[in-house]
């Protein structure tokens, strides 16, 4: 896989994965976009990869643009020009690429918590089903900042949830719970906490496991024990 600076590509068996790399709220670019639109062109050209996931780390899936940018807001105040939304680049470039999304000849689940917001809600749509949780918040906040909604979000929108609920989700920017998206059919499936944890769990059995049979598990107990500072040896 090509190297990434704000996204962790894997293959794990037949399974793509894509992990927005930019915590705590994951903001969006046309870097990121670009770059999770080379990994799924990646991915398509790869036959031993079957459907992709794309996740994020920190507390939100993509919480759209960072409008208040500090990097941004100083380089418009040496300019006296631009507007919020300079800090995501070329707009029109920005859209190229978010097609070559949608162009993916795979399957893609998006593994939404958080916020999933403007454009980040577009990003959530564009793959083919969503997993979210209870705790997860979905907006198009559009016309709440006095913008037009984008990432193709006028067509995708209204295709999954319904002529009605999209102008709902437009007109008034509110959040929709993800039990409430699941609802609505923005998203396929709603994991409560007990599922989330039990994935946990069976994640963290397999990796103790794993660690338990390596010398540096036993050198940190012993460490523990002799109040010393552990000298791990990566084995």
């Amino acid at each position: 896989m090509s190297k990434f600076t704000d996204i962790g590509v894997e293959k794990v068996g037949h399974v793509g994965t894509i992990e927005i790399q930019r915590p705590p709220l994951n903001f969006f670019d046309i870097s990121l976009i670009n770059q999770i639109a080379d990994a799924l062109e990646q991915f398509d050209n790869d036959i031993e990869i079957r459907s992709s996931v794309l996740m994020a780390q920190g507390k939100a899936f993509c919480a759209g643009a960072n409008f208040n940018d500090p990097a941004r807001q100083e380089q418009e105040a040496r300019a006296a020009k631009g507007d919020p939304a300079d800090s995501l680049g070329p707009i029109n470039s920005l859209y190229l690429h978010a097609v070559r999304i949608f162009r993916n000849k795979k399957p893609i689940v998006a593994a939404v918590h958080g916020a999933a917001i403007g454009g980040g809600l577009g990003l959530a749509v564009s793959a083919d089903f969503r997993v979210t949780c209870p705790e997860a918040r979905f907006a198009a906040n559009f016309t709440k900042l006095g913008f037009h909604p984008g990432f193709g979000l006028t067509t995708t929108l209204p295709e999954l949830v319904g002529k009605n609920n999209a102008e709902l989700i437009f007109y008034t920017s509110r959040r929709v719970t993800g039990e409430e998206a699941t609802k609505m059919g923005l998203a396929n499936v709603c994991a409560g906490l007990a599922d989330r944890v039990l994935a946990a769990t069976n994640h963290e059995l397999a990796e103790q496991s794993r660690l338990r049979a390596t010398e540096d598990f036993k050198e940190g107990v012993k460490a523990t024990a002799e109040r010393r500072v552990a000298n791990f040896r990566g084995r």
